[in-house]
């Protein structure tokens, strides 16, 4: 028999296997290595959400309910044992706690990314959806401070396609699927400097919106 989450059934035995097993490592890596929670999500399958409600407004790309995070710090063993409890879910990451996040299109995102790395930039990781948005990890509060930061800086944010997201957000991480429409994946992996210490977005921020404007131009 196979699986269900909220009614709806997964795919076969042997990809199902394969793909618990990545996912349970991701868990693991995402808790014991860098230090993050890690939240249950809704999948999206055959265009509806696993959660079970056919009108749902994100489809695969929000908490489950019933569902307790694998908190920061859980080990493979626990991690394992924990994330058998919903199997076929998304990975998703609480942001606020340990990072928020600023998103903007995937290509001002990558010149961005480059820009910033050859000027020696700090840098966290840097996801890529399937959606085409980049998200840049960036120190918690940066969602609060983000209106203040762009006037200072002389940017309306009005007219960038940045948005920061902060407490009370999650975001999918790799190698799950928002929405089904295909795997998250990383621009700039995490690594044991950045995971825990991402910058401050006034570092960054002015170089990322310079970018959004070009590339509204």
């Amino acid at each position: 028999m196979g699986f269900t989450i909220g009614g709806i059934r997964e795919m076969r035995s042997g990809s199902r296997r394969r793909a618990r097993t990545t996912e349970c490592t991701a868990v693991a890596e995402y808790t014991g290595l860098w230090g993050w929670d890690v939240q249950p999500g809704a999948r999206a399958v055959n265009g509806q959400c696993s959660c079970g409600d056919r009108a749902c407004a994100a489809p695969g790309a929000h908490p489950l309910p019933f569902a307790s995070p694998v908190p920061a710090g859980a080990a493979l063993d626990d991690a394992t044992k924990a994330w058998s409890e919903y199997p076929g879910a998304a990975l998703l990451l609480p942001v606020g706690r340990a990072f928020d996040v600023i998103e903007v299109a995937e290509a001002a995102g990558r010149r961005a990314l480059v820009r910033m790395e050859r000027m020696g930039l700090p840098l966290g990781p840097v996801c890529a959806t399937p959606t085409g948005r980049a998200q840049f990890f960036v120190a918690p509060g940066a969602a609060e401070e983000l209106p203040r930061l762009l006037y200072r800086m002389g940017w309306d944010d009005a007219d960038l396609d940045l948005h920061c997201l902060g407490p009370g957000s999650h975001i999918t991480a790799p190698p799950s699927s928002p929405g089904g429409l295909g795997p998250v994946r990383w621009l700039r992996p995490p690594t044991l400097d950045t995971a825990g210490a991402p910058p401050q977005a006034r570092l960054l921020l002015g170089t990322l919106a310079y970018m959004c404007h070009r590339t509204h131009a």
